[in-house]
């Protein structure tokens, strides 16, 4: 007789509170309207909408040279990109170097010349005159109205104390002077976010590909989403008001990036709060603990073991399982993938007599999986319908996508998009394309050199 009940596994769910089906779409996309709301007049919110000063490009201009760097993690990246025909990107002379401070401390100076080491052979080497520097700064940073950006902090990796507080695209500047090199008029500094979102303007094409003449809607494109969900978790959009920095503009809208990693959803339950109580930074990221793939390996094995608590998942070696000191998400991606398989650190944990413990696990995951679809899918949503005033409905919304849980892990994405067509076509029909995007910071960056 089988032991795997999922009736038994749903209604555990539901009693701890982190079952998809307790979540309402439009209740969810509500909220984060309101919340959007709020955070674009500066009032209380759990949601910032940061400007971002960069409007995006209605259309990206071909034959234009832009050199692009993209400073993240423990590499920093550096390319001239030319915009070719249909708008797409090629990067030429692609250059890779140590984050300046991973290996050590640096100062100021030394920062800003480790970065100028790279950009000035791509500069002086370059055929044509480059149009611009776009510069994906992916730490903290305070943004400009001149496009500029202060740094803010820096993770543990980078010993680079001397910077926080400095603008970093005069930094820059000053690198490449003291080198003797002509320096474009314009720097332009962005997150991974916008990045994202800019990089869309150049590979998602309106149609999806489907028409390669003519624009069959009849428009220039249409309007852009940046969506990241990866390690960690955000979305990015333009809006024509943000009453807090007293900007409107029916023509050139300007990108907000949301913070959505921040968000609160109210479909949280009592597990979710004791796991957020385990994490580094209690009570924030409340929404990427739900969603990024820096937390579902580890929310997901906290559910476990509260399921083995209650004996609602039974094996031999469970108490095994629990001494783990933790669970990479990755370890569990590499499970669900091929459960039955009983390989790796989890499927070997299993004996061949308990197969139904193995579905029992995989079945709990993919509910924590869906949970964290429906949030994702309600921020996206909310994002395209903020834009739905004066856009014509027949003019694809495009939203570009970064990160590997969206892209590797099991179930996300079809669950992800599933939800988000249907809490965009709930109350009338949306036309969107969802499309994930290659080297987002890198040709995000180059698009933001030739933003107004």
């Amino acid at each position: 007789m089988s032991s795997f009940n999922p009736s038994l596994l749903n209604d555990f769910a539901r009693s701890y509170g982190f079952h998809f089906d307790i979540c309402d779409p439009r209740t969810l996309v509500r909220d984060v309207l309101l919340d959007m709301e709020l955070g674009l007049k500066g009032k209380q919110s759990p949601l910032p909408m940061i400007p971002s000063y960069l409007s995006p490009v209605s259309q990206v201009p071909l034959g234009k040279t832009v050199l692009a760097l993209d400073a993240g993690g423990t590499n920093f990246r550096a390319a001239r990109v030319h915009f070719k025909e249909a708008g797409k990107p090629e990067a030429e002379g692609t250059r890779k170097a140590p984050m300046p401070g991973t290996r050590g401390h640096v100062s100021a100076e030394e920062f800003f010349d480790q970065i100028a080491d790279l950009a000035e052979p791509l500069i002086k080497e370059s055929n044509e005159e480059i149009g611009g520097i776009g510069f994906c700064f992916s730490y903290p940073m305070e943004m400009q109205q001149d496009g500029d950006g202060k740094a803010m902090s820096f993770s543990k990796e980078v010993e680079a104390q001397e910077v926080i507080g400095k603008q970093v695209g005069k930094g820059l500047r000053e690198a490449l002077e003291r080198r003797g090199v002509k320096v474009p008029q314009k720097i332009a500094l962005l997150n991974d976010t916008v990045a994202t979102l800019l990089s869309g303007l150049g590979q998602i094409p309106a149609d999806a590909g489907r028409n390669r003449g003519a624009d069959k809607y009849g428009v220039v494109g249409g309007p852009m989403v940046g969506f990241i969900l990866g390690t960690g978790f955000n979305t990015a959009y333009p809006d024509n008001d943000i009453p807090k920095i007293g900007f409107h503009s029916d023509t050139a809208p300007q990108i907000v990036v949301c913070e959505t990693g921040t968000y609160t959803p109210r479909y949280l339950g009592v597990l979710d709060r004791e796991f957020d109580a385990t994490t580094k930074c209690p009570g924030a990221y409340t929404l990427e603990k739900a969603a990024a793939g820096a937390y579902l390996g580890p929310l997901t094995f906290h559910i476990a073991k509260q399921a083995i608590a209650d004996n609602v998942l039974q094996f031999k070696r469970s108490a095994e399982f629990v001494s783990w000191p933790a669970l990479e998400t990755r370890i569990l991606n590499e499970f669900m993938h091929t459960p039955l398989a009983m390989e790796g650190p989890i499927g070997e944990l299993f004996g061949k007599d308990e197969l139904d413990a193995i579905r029992s696990l995989a079945y709990l995951t993919s509910i924590v999986t869906r949970r964290g679809a429906v949030f994702s899918a309600a921020v996206v949503a909310a994002a395209v319908e903020r834009m739905d005033k004066g856009h014509d409905p027949f003019a694809p919304v495009r939203i570009a996508v970064e990160g590997t849980t969206y892209m590797i892990y099991k179930g996300m994405r079809e669950a992800l998009e599933s939800y988000l067509n249907i809490m965009l076509n709930l109350d009338k029909p949306r036309s969107y394309i969802i499309a994930p995007v290659e080297q987002a910071s890198l040709f995000g960056a180059a698009v933001a050199a030739l933003s107004e």
